[in-house]
């Protein structure tokens, strides 16, 4: 996994991709007590950065094997991004969800096309399900995280925050990126440490979840307790990816860990100062800017906003408990 595979990546994302905008608020940096610089792939197509990944990934297929079709499984935006991908290319997708993802994660991916394949994620196992699937259907398995031309294809908008940093005069600060399995925090890892390597990637998970911050404490992986049962659905993993930890081992500061009450107070404080809808798996890095300052150094700090794809309830609950 390296530079040159990222760029190549961002060649074939050329004009299929948006590059999204890099904001900021006076609001916001007051209570950061620095500037805070939002890099919004809510904005992105499917609603997250997964869709970098999945066109990446898709896009690199030789046309023979393409042809036949993908599967992906995923708790909703990397479903969603594989899903326009495959649309946009003509092929096939399956999608394999467990059946308690928000339900319009689900809907969504069959709107774009996809078959969706629900499952049990306490009783019953994924990796089997898709073994099966893949093996009758001479389908090819696009990866979460754990796959270099998912990797590379989020790697881009490292790329972006790179450029759009120099543009700002931003020459030292951290990088707050939303982790799950870490695909996306180490593709941005390594588009930074060609494009600009005084910005340092800092993995941001929610409590309970905190795999990867505690991985790197340890220099081993290590695996969360639990599976379910946090309103982050989106960034929820067993453990750090085999290709990703190593990356972040060399590449990243400490991780930062934020309360499911911190990331919805970050989303309901993104769609009052920023106008932006994010889930709350996407908002975490933004609560560890804001509720956690103190774990940062500098006077600048760049969050991602991973992805908005957030039932309205739960956007509800957010506005409702907190009010921006």
């Amino acid at each position: 996994m390296n530079i040159e595979m990222i760029r190549a990546a961002n060649d074939r994302l050329e004009g299929h991709v948006r590059r999204t905008p890099l904001l900021n608020s006076p609001f916001l940096d007051e209570i950061a007590g620095r500037r805070v610089w939002v890099k919004p792939e809510c904005l992105q197509h499917t609603g997250s950065f997964k869709f970098r990944g999945g066109w990446s990934a898709v896009s690199a297929m030789d046309a023979d094997v393409r042809k036949h079709g993908v599967l992906a499984f995923s708790s909703g935006n990397h479903a969603q991004g594989v899903a326009l991908a495959a649309s946009r290319h003509g092929v096939p997708a399956v999608i394999i969800m467990p059946s308690d993802a928000p339900q319009m994660k689900i809907d969504n991916t069959r709107a774009l096309g996809a078959e969706v394949v629900l499952y049990d994620r306490a009783t019953e196992d994924r990796d089997a399900i898709s073994a099966g699937i893949l093996a009758e259907r001479r389908l090819t398995l696009i990866k979460p995280f754990d796959d270099a031309m998912v990797i590379a294809g989020q790697g881009t908008c490292g790329l972006e925050i790179a450029e759009q940093a120099r543009e700002e005069g931003i020459g030292h600060a951290d990088v707050l990126v939303c982790c799950g399995g870490g695909g996306f925090a180490s593709g941005i890892a390594l588009a930074l440490e060609s494009d600009a390597p005084g910005l340092r990637v800092r993995p941001a998970e929610p409590e309970g979840f905190d795999d990867m911050a505690r991985s790197l404490a340890s220099g081993a992986i290590e695996r969360n307790d639990r599976q379910s049962g946090s309103l982050c659905d989106a960034i929820l993993t067993p453990q750090p990816g085999a290709m990703t930890f190593p990356i972040l081992s060399r590449l990243a500061g400490p991780g930062l860990v934020v309360t499911e009450d911190e990331a919805m107070h970050a989303v309901a404080l993104a769609f009052s100062r920023l106008k932006l809808v994010a889930e709350p798996g996407g908002a975490v890095a933004l609560a560890a800017a804001l509720f956690h300052s103190g774990e940062i150094e500098g006077e600048d700090v760049i969050v991602t906003i991973s992805g908005g794809n957030v039932d309205a309830d739960v956007f509800r609950q957010a506005l409702e408990r907190f009010g921006g």
